[in-house]
């Protein structure tokens, strides 16, 4: 079982940035996929960005490319979404997954379908 929580959502201009964090806790030497998944009311669950936790590997959804970094302190069993040039219609609930698997390099690695595990979610509001 893995425990996750996100943090560093708020409110922010367009053009601005936000750093979000994904703790990650309830698990040891496995390989786990994680990703970064974003919801507006009335609007379907998309993918946004994942990551290897073992071989820091990445994937974007096109929406985001050249604009969000994913990233990862294993240390600290934390990864991050930098989201810089923010636009309004950035504007979601951000929630980080997980799954007991490697992560493709592909586009099956933004499914919410292939994550077992969930945080709470942090709102990100782009004005």
């Amino acid at each position: 079982h893995v425990q996750l929580v996100e943090s560093g959502g708020g409110s922010v201009q367009a053009g601005g940035s936000l750093r979000l964090s994904c703790a990650a806790s309830g698990y040891t030497y496995r390989e786990i996929c994680m990703g970064w998944f974003r919801q507006a009311p009335g609007k379907e669950r998309e993918g946004v960005a994942a990551i290897s936790t073992g071989g820091g590997s990445t994937y974007y959804a096109d929406s985001v490319k050249g604009r969000f970094t994913i990233s990862q302190d294993n240390v600290k069993n934390t990864v991050y979404l930098q989201m810089n040039s923010l636009k309004p219609e950035d504007t979601a609930m951000y929630y980080c997954a997980a799954v007991y698997r490697y992560c493709s390099g592909g586009y099956w690695d933004l499914r919410p379908s292939q994550y077992n595990y969930w945080g709470q979610g942090t709102q990100v509001t782009v004005s």
